[in-house]
């Protein structure tokens, strides 16, 4: 082929344009999202200290401090980023078996800090000093997060970004090419198509009619794409509807209450009280907003990961111990009956029980007993939690698991629910091949999940 050809002058030129354009961006959304990964660290570290503030300073005693070792123990299953070190001049008020560098560590400036432990492993750690109360000393508090997976995720989007901008730059090349031999005549028709499509329009389609068998391929690929982009837009149109209406009422609650402070000058207590009940307010916030990550994770199509085998009456009980004081304060019991053994993500499963039997708390009167039953039947093992309550009609009962639907007649939105619990529920027993169900009758409502036992 002859040097000087106009395909081969137009790819060089589609290379050229599409490298320039890949390393800009590139460049741009590197620099960003290095910048957010920076904060995200650092933004958990204190919102898990401003949650486990108050218990650690509440608790003085040594029978309430083993409560909270086990409160500390739950929280470090759950999430094995984080670590949690307690240091004091009494052995019995530690955690974590500090060593001589944690002790260091803990001695030294308040604050978060950048620290690699003895075996490697980068942390971010918020180091904090604790009053003494009753037979309690003094105490250093720290709140480690490990930060290996940031750092790895700052690589893998460079070399990504790398990956993707020489991709981009030899496809650009190709196309350039293609397009220069076979004419631009046809193209231009299939583009002024896809001009005319743009949201909320996407139920529109390319015609692939009178085209070279090269752009009807790409029409076809095109299209099906398009039909992927129409769901995933409905989704998002619904996401952005549900996420709005739950997120109104305590942004609303945030700028009144604000406003109505900032009015005139008040005392230092009503200040504090706005603060405290806009900190409330915040964290319910911040809660749906997890909520909603998880599930939109889950709508991806993610499956469970670091399977185990674990004891279902196990789950249960530690969910139990995590619930320990809402289930406190609701006034109700917990009768837990049957066991069996299931491959499960210790995490997702613990945060399935727990949303069931805390809706459970919630939609039960103090003094009496929620049933938590777990079953094996054939392949599949079912944990089903039922409480006391009023009968719930059959065609509410399994739209209870969608996103933010209620049935005010009969399961109010009581203790600060924001419609995601069952939700989550659904999304945990997906991720491990499950289903849930739900029974309401002879006085007793029933909510729960089947798993798959292999």
């Amino acid at each position: 082929m002859r040097t000087d050809s106009i395909a081969l002058r137009l790819g060089g030129l589609f290379a050229l344009v599409a490298l320039g354009v890949f390393v800009m961006i590139g460049g741009a959304l590197y620099r960003q999202v290095d910048k957010s990964l920076d904060i995200l660290p650092n933004a958990e570290l204190e919102a898990r200290y401003s949650v486990l503030e108050s218990a650690i300073t509440r608790f003085g005693d040594p029978e309430h401090w083993a409560r909270l070792n086990n409160k500390l123990n739950l929280l470090r299953e759950e999430d094995k980023r984080l670590h949690f070190w307690v240091v004091s001049s009494d052995p019995a008020y530690e955690y974590g078996q500090p060593d001589a560098a944690t002790r260091g560590l803990a001695n030294g400036p308040l604050g978060i800090h950048d620290w690699q432990r003895p075996d490697g492993t980068p942390l971010k750690v918020l180091v904090s000093t604790l009053p003494g109360h009753e037979q309690r000393p003094a105490l250093r508090f720290l709140i480690g997060i490990d930060v290996d997976n940031v750092q790895q995720t700052h690589h893998d989007l460079a070399m990504a970004l790398i990956g993707c901008a020489a991709l981009g730059v030899l496809l650009a090349s190709a196309l350039g090419y293609w397009v220069a031999r076979i004419g631009l005549r046809p193209l231009r028709r299939v583009s002024r198509q896809a001009q005319q499509l743009a949201p909320p329009k996407l139920s529109g389609r390319l015609r692939p009619s009178h085209l070279p068998p090269e752009l009807e391929q790409l029409v076809d690929a095109f299209n099906a794409v398009l039909e992927r982009v129409d769901g995933a837009y409905q989704r998002l149109e619904s996401f952005n509807a549900d996420v709005a209406h739950e997120l109104r009422s305590p942004l609303t609650n945030l700028i009144g209450q604000t406003q109505v402070a900032l009015t005139r000058g008040r005392s230092a207590e009503h200040y504090f009280e706005v603060l405290q009940s806009n900190l409330e307010d915040l964290e319910r916030l911040r809660s749906i907003v997890n909520d909603m990550l998880f599930l939109a994770r889950a709508d991806q199509g993610d499956r469970a990961r670091d399977l185990v085998v674990s004891s279902l009456a196990e789950e249960v009980a530690a969910s139990l111990d995590y619930l320990d004081f809402i289930l406190e304060d609701a006034g109700v019991t917990v009768r837990v009956s049957g066991d069996a053994k299931v491959r499960v993500e210790r995490s997702h499963l613990r945060r399935a029980l727990i949303n069931l039997i805390n809706n459970a708390a919630q939609h039960s009167q103090p003094g009496q007993v929620i049933d938590v039953a777990v079953r094996a039947e054939g392949d599949q093992v079912s944990v089903a939690v039922s409480n006391p309550g009023p009968p719930i009609a059959d065609d509410h009962l399994p739209l209870l698991f969608e996103r933010f639907y209620r049935v005010d007649a009969a399961r109010r939105n009581e203790g600060g629910n924001h419609g995601l619990g069952l939700a989550i529920v659904k999304a945990v027993a997906s991720l491990h091949g499950g289903t849930v169900f739900a029974r309401s009758g002879d006085g007793e409502n029933t909510f729960g999940l089947s798993l798959p036992v292999g």
